[in-house]
């Protein structure tokens, strides 16, 4: 299956011609217009198409208390978060979905970042539309439709933990406060009667999947003992893997993230008491440490991975893989060999993981990035499935403990019900 709305075209199209300014400018530009071109694919469905309504549009809450706690976003605005109240069996449930939109390395990212809805709260829309996970249909969302379900908007560009040490003082109106904004939006569900919660379950997509695995032992230990809490992170997996021309990208980029905003302070002390604390980003060192358990959804040709990690635009000068890093279905042979040794790297940083009982994955072999925000992905008559399962199924399956989890597809392009994304029609 392909898919190519008008809102990504237009967003794509504006990114391809900014792209030849450098890599660092283009990967944040990228992952702003995905993340408008995603929020304008989903406001521009029919509300009214005989699922949904005007009772799907949630408003945006402004975060007060976070003025006294200095919690600010990167240009100082307050975070938010969308919240839709749970009703019948879920009225004691709560799930919780982190925004992702990439990170910034940079002054001048980020400072590109507080001029979006990625930094700063003005520009952020003031309702959104609920759908999959998020969906309050059991037709759409079978197993946490009628539970307490938030979304919590991504504006410090450090997958929420960025700390106000590392801010420059000279003048550069810049705020990294992305722990203090998961700490405070914490405080606030748990007056909300997150307090009480008998289940919950801890969500986030791309870089809100990276922020879910942060954040997941200490979504944890805010909870009552007995309440039964799981985290998941869908396309958040990113690899530590060489690009094309051999360069270690994503690594490098990572290392700016967290020199800048010294994220290091939000990752685990085993890690970075041995390593590199820019290494304990990635998930596969983060996994290691984790003990509450965890639910992994990746595409194993992660669009968002092969078109920044395995080809960003500076490492393929020649245009080689201009039309392969955009749809999948336009590589050639040897390219779609290098794909396979991207799948097979993530498999093998997955190898560990898939031994802990208690963790659930789903790794589908499709062209995608975030699967579980579209009901279109999530679950629907025509979503991806593995042995005949959703990502839906397979998730609740693992949280209720109805079945053990661990799907892994076959190579691409074996599964005809992907979803694959196809960014290069004009």
């Amino acid at each position: 299956m392909a898919t190519n709305p008008d809102p990504w075209l237009r967003a794509l199209t504006w990114w391809r011609k900014g792209a030849k300014r450098g890599w660092a400018t283009a990967t944040v530009g990228f992952t702003i217009v995905i993340f408008i071109a995603f929020t304008l694919f989903s406001d521009s469905r029919n509300y009214t198409d005989g699922v949904h309504s005007t009772d799907d549009l949630v408003p945006l809450t402004l975060l007060q208390r976070a003025q006294a706690t200095g919690a600010f976003c990167l240009d100082g605005s307050l975070p938010g978060y969308h919240f839709q109240e749970g009703f019948g069996s879920g009225s004691a449930n709560w799930l919780l979905h982190l925004e992702g939109g990439g990170w910034c390395n940079s002054i001048q990212t980020c400072n590109a970042r507080k001029g979006t809805a990625l930094g700063s709260s003005k520009y952020m829309g003031r309702v959104v539309r609920f759908d999959g996970i998020l969906s309050r249909h059991p037709s759409q969302n079978p197993d946490f439709y009628n539970w307490n379900r938030v979304k919590i908007r991504y504006c410090d560009g450090a997958s929420f933990a960025g700390h106000p040490e590392s801010e420059f003082k000279n003048g550069t109106e810049l705020f990294f406060r992305g722990q203090l904004i998961w700490e405070a939006i914490m405080n606030e569900l748990l007056s909300l009667g997150m307090s009480k919660a008998k289940q919950a379950l801890l969500s986030g997509c791309s870089a809100g999947g990276l922020a879910t695995f942060i954040h997941c032992d200490d979504f944890r230990d805010h909870l009552p003992k007995d309440a039964t809490v799981k985290c998941f992170a869908d396309a958040g997996f990113f690899l530590d893997e060489p690009d094309v021309l051999g360069n270690l990208t994503m690594l490098a980029f990572y290392h700016d993230v967290v020199k800048l905003q010294g994220v290091a302070k939000s990752l685990h002390k085993n890690c970075v008491g041995i390593m590199e604390p820019f290494k304990c980003i990635f998930p596969q060192e983060i996994i290691k440490n984790v003990k509450t358990p965890f639910f992994i959804v990746n595409p194993a040709y992660d669009s968002w991975q092969i078109q920044n990690i395995l080809v960003p635009v500076a490492s393929d000068p020649k245009g080689y893989w201009s039309s392969c890093r955009l749809s999948i279905q336009k590589c050639d042979s040897t390219q779609i060999q290098r794909l396979q040794g991207f799948r097979d790297s993530m498999l093998k940083a997955l190898s560990m993981f898939q031994e802990n009982k208690e963790g659930g994955m789903f790794i589908n072999s499709c062209f995608v990035h975030c699967q579980t925000l579209m009901n279109e992905t999530w679950h629907s008559p025509n979503s991806p499935r593995i042995n005949n399962k959703t990502i839906a199924e397979s998730v609740g399956d693992w949280y209720f403990d109805r079945e053990v989890s661990k799907q892994i597809d076959c190579p691409y392009p074996c599964n005809p019900t992907c979803y694959n994304m196809d960014y290069t029609r004009d």
